[in-house]
């Protein structure tokens, strides 16, 4: 699993939309589409962020990302 992918999950765990999310952290909805996708990888701020809004530390997003 990527971090796209983990972001992915639990953003939808939480129930957040795509759009919802973008709009939380001052982004466009289709910035966070190509990070789920993996086509863009956040910054460490972003990062940081994302995580903050998800509940979760930036270790948890990496987690199994890893190993790829």
């Amino acid at each position: 699993m990527n971090i796209g992918m983990n972001i992915k999950n639990r953003r939808e765990k939480l129930g957040i939309t795509q759009k919802q999310m973008a709009e939380n952290l001052s982004l466009a909805q289709p910035m966070i589409a190509q990070i789920e996708r993996g086509t863009k990888i956040p910054n460490m701020i972003l990062g940081l962020a994302i995580a903050r809004m998800l509940g979760c530390t930036m270790e948890d997003l990496v987690e199994d990302a890893k190993a790829e």
